[in-house]
């Protein structure tokens, strides 16, 4: 099942928040619709926003009437803005903007509809590209998973997450496919179940072993030696390896160091934010308090109660024993890593290396 895909002019995605229930595709012909479906989770996962948001900055420039280039590019700066403004956390987000909006200016002597056509190829390639990047996370991470795995693996970074196979699960895929995997534990991931929902869906559709577990259950899971390894995507990396996820990641590699089980991430290499020296400088978003005190609408908690809703939080490096990413597993001490690793594609930037 696809979370995206680009049809006449239209990006239609797939609204993840009415999964497993119903399956029902947005179509999108503008750039606030993309905004408003990102800022509510109708997309997400860090890969597939950032691939979602290069689709609305290539709508925007559709939309655009005349031959005026100042105002071309100021409207189309404007579209960038707004989805930039959708979501703070995950850095994707925010490449994959700069990338499809680098290729406008790159084009500026050209006409405006040769422009608009190009910010549409730069979409179509990050989503292509996409693909092919969790299929290489996949392989890579694969070796990884010894014969008769027990995984678990927390929130939701699979083919729903991305353009396409996923990156914790694309990992699971592959290993899978060489029959390494015993059973996948889920998570529910409180408080938007997207373990529960998303993550045990995809799992039971490719006939993978799973088992969804409450997220409180993960520490006797480790006590009773249920679990092998951690798995878990990534929505920021800083430039120590200090990664942010949805929250209830860092639980579960603190619990996985007191019971000797190795953490992995599954990213690409742009989820990596060179600009900041470690995880204290991560923007974690804040979300609706109702997310915690409903669940599909109805009210389970008492009225007035004072709430905090982190969407995610930042595991230290020091738990994380690899990343794994298009270029291979990334190991400690990982900032000479990642430069290594962004030199070998050419995508070095400073501060990163």
């Amino acid at each position: 099942m696809d979370a995206m895909r680009w049809e006449d002019g239209v990006l239609l995605l797939l609204d993840q928040t009415k999964l497993p229930e119903e399956t029902e595709y947005l179509r999108c012909s503008r750039p606030e619709e993309v905004a408003t479906a990102i800022r509510r989770l109708a997309v997400r996962g860090a890969p597939a926003i950032g691939i979602a948001a290069a689709y609305g900055l290539a709508l925007g420039a559709r939309e655009f009437k005349g031959t005026d280039k100042g105002a071309f590019f100021r409207h189309l700066r404007a579209v960038k803005d707004l989805l930039a403004g959708t979501r703070p956390t995950a850095v994707n987000l925010f490449w994959a903007l700069e990338r499809a909006y680098r290729r406008a200016e790159e084009l500026a002597e050209r006409n405006i509809a040769d422009i608009q056509e190009a910010v549409l190829a730069e979409a179509n390639r990050l989503f292509e590209e996409d693909r092919e990047i969790c299929r290489r996370i996949g392989a890579h991470g694969a070796a990884l998973v010894p014969p008769g795995a027990r995984i678990l693996t927390h929130c939701n970074a699979g083919a729903l997450a991305t353009a396409g196979y996923g990156t914790a699960l694309g990992v699971i895929r592959a290993a899978h496919a060489a029959g390494r995997v015993a059973m996948v534990y889920v998570d529910e991931t409180r408080p938007l179940l997207q373990g529960a929902r998303l993550t045990a869906y995809e799992l039971k559709a490719d006939g993978i072993p799973v088992t969804l577990i409450c997220d409180n259950m993960a520490g006797y899971a480790m006590q009773k030696g249920l679990i092998d390894l951690v798995i878990f995507g990534a929505d920021r990396i800083a430039r120590n390896g200090d990664t942010a996820n949805k929250i209830g990641s860092y639980s579960l590699a603190v619990l996985a160091r007191e019971h000797g089980i190795p953490v992995y991430v599954a990213a690409p290499l742009s989820t990596i934010d060179g600009n900041l020296d470690d995880g204290r400088e991560i923007p974690i978003e804040e979300r609706d308090p109702g997310e915690v005190t409903h669940i599909t609408g109805k009210r389970f908690a008492p009225e007035g109660v004072a709430v905090w809703n982190p969407a995610f939080d930042v595991t230290p490096h020091r738990y994380i024993t690899g990343i794994i990413t298009e270029a291979g597993v990334l190991r400690p001490p990982f900032e000479g890593a990642f430069r290594q690793a962004l030199a070998a594609k050419g995508e070095c930037r400073p501060p990163a290396c």
